[in-house]
């Protein structure tokens, strides 16, 4: 059994980026990674702009101004302003030429064709210059960026409908379980309805991979050997869930070893998600989960998600961490690293009930994951622990 750190390290060194890159409609491209530079083909804003809604001036020494039109946002007109004149503008409106500064709506008064402002503004204000936010031509995102709802933001407004991503990975969603039910059929005694391929599919959807397989498998070794196969053969990436622990119908190991995986870890000292497998063969990646719902998914985020962002060369790879006080005592004297669903608030960290490797409402309710290593026995309140920020906290 190895630790937390050896079986990052593990995933680390054994991640391979890949070189492909494919260009995506950008409204498809959220969790994608810039393949590289992006530069932008025009300027932002592309032409002098409101920043209120007011009046645009051509500034001269009275307070007083002569009022000769109106620009609306959308406009292309230009019209000229002599010295002391003013023309009525909105927010996002083309800044005519002759104008050098926007004075805001609430300070001025108006009476028929004049306006008094109420203060003396400079030259440029509220005006947003061309290329204030990016000049064209320049490097607006680096390469490695993971695309964000901001970042689609950002490129429609550059103009881009597509853009260069790292290329996708072709993922399995791998469940075992005999005990397993779809939801919508009835619950026969001793079964329970089936999530883990949904959190698993969501968690990839989120990493922007969208060409996910998902396969449920019953307890049976042969099954297991020939569907395991199969999605090796067709995928980059295969997570299993459930079935690699040592019970005697747990056969997800047993088929590994068959179809010559090579393991590269198996059982990490955490809790929880103690049996998590990590293995390869040829060009895909295998991480074997716990089936427990809460291990599952915290393996995925501190693991797999990892993997992924090496692969498409993120440039920050992994969860944010950050070191932040407990809000109250949590001993640790189990002799494992510990990940703990928690909640920051008022900038502590509070560990939530419900910790159980099965229970999944403590995850729905937080927004980080506490860490504490195996050998951080006592841990009072107010000590600083480093705390992983969850990318869908509540």
């Amino acid at each position: 059994m190895i630790s937390v750190e050896e079986a990052i390290a593990l995933v680390t060194q054994h991640a391979q980026a890949k070189s492909e890159s494919e260009l995506v409609n950008v409204e498809q491209s959220l969790g994608k990674t810039l393949a590289a530079n992006l530069f932008a083909p025009i300027s932002l804003p592309s032409f002098r702009q409101s920043s209120m809604d007011g009046y645009a001036i051509h500034l001269h020494d009275s307070n007083s101004y002569t009022l000769t039109g109106e620009v609306k946002a959308g406009d292309a007109s230009n019209p000229r302003l002599q010295s002391g004149e003013a023309i009525r503008i909105f927010t996002g409106a083309k800044v005519p030429d002759s104008a050098n500064a926007v004075v805001i709506q609430e300070r001025v008064k108006k009476s028929a064709d004049k306006i008094i402002l109420e203060i003396q503004p400079k030259i440029g204000d509220n005006i947003r210059q061309i290329g204030e936010q990016i000049a064209e031509g320049s490097t607006c995102l680096p390469k490695g960026h993971r695309i964000n709802p901001s970042t689609i933001g950002l490129l429609q407004s550059l103009g881009l409908a597509e853009v260069q991503v790292k290329k996708s990975l072709r993922a399995a969603v791998v469940v075992t379980g005999n005990e397993l039910v779809e939801v919508g059929q009835s619950l026969e005694e001793g079964q329970i309805y089936e999530s883990n391929s949904a959190v698993i599919a969501s968690a990839l959807a989120a990493k922007g991979i969208q060409d996910i397989s998902q396969i449920k498998i019953k307890d049976n070794l042969e099954d297991t050997i020939s569907q395991l196969g199969d999605a090796l053969e067709r995928n980059d990436l295969l997570l299993i869930s459930g079935g690699i622990s040592v019970g005697d119908y747990d056969f997800v190991g047993k088929a590994l070893q068959e179809l010559k995986v090579d393991e590269i870890f198996y059982k990490v000292l955490q809790k929880p998600g103690k049996p998590l497998f990590f293995g390869k063969r040829g060009n895909t990646y295998v991480f074997a989960l716990p089936g427990n719902p809460a291990s599952t998914l915290t393996c995925f985020y501190i693991y797999v998600n990892l993997l992924i962002d090496l692969i498409s060369e993120n440039s920050d790879p992994g969860l944010l961490r950050v070191k932040l006080p407990l809000a109250a005592d949590y001993p640790n004297p189990f002799g494992r690293a510990l990940f703990l669903k928690a909640k920051i608030q008022n900038s502590q960290v509070h560990i939530l009930d419900h910790q159980a490797s099965s229970t999944m409402i403590s995850f729905a309710q937080a927004n980080a994951l506490a860490y504490i290593p195996t050998d951080q026995k006592e841990n009072p309140a107010g000590a600083l622990i480093e705390t992983i920020l969850l990318p869908y906290g509540s």
